[in-house]
């Protein structure tokens, strides 16, 4: 069974820095692109950054300059890399993957468990 496994969240104070890192792991055929989303409270899901299979990035125009987006395929592993953070980044952030099972090779999306990033002195 396929997962996605998240770690680095936690609290910082503005402008710090802190990584995520989302883990795919079990019967993998290939992965498309991999994202970053983020749903802070009483706000909708939104996407913070995404990489393709062959890593073109796009960010969302709020952390432009601030945040790096990265994968590394011989591990199934994406990065979001996360400077001078602001108050207003804090969320639970979970990781996409658009992802193929050896199981069927179908294409689906897959989500992390969430990581929660705390901005605040």
């Amino acid at each position: 069974q396929v997962q996605l496994v998240e770690s680095g969240g936690g609290l910082v104070q503005p402008g710090g820095s802190l990584r995520l890192s989302c883990a795919a792991s079990g019967s993998i055929f290939n992965i498309n692109a991999m994202g970053w989303y983020r749903q802070a409270p009483g706000k909708q899901r939104e996407l913070v950054a995404l990489i393709t299979g062959v890593s073109s990035t796009n960010y969302a125009d709020s952390v432009k300059g601030r945040f790096t987006i990265s994968r590394d395929n011989a591990k199934n592993t994406v990065y979001l890399q996360m400077n001078s953070l602001k108050p207003e980044d804090t969320a639970v952030y979970y990781c996409n993957a658009d992802l193929a099972s050896n199981s069927n090779r179908e294409y689906s999306d897959y989500w992390g468990q969430g990581s929660q990033v705390t901005v605040s002195s």
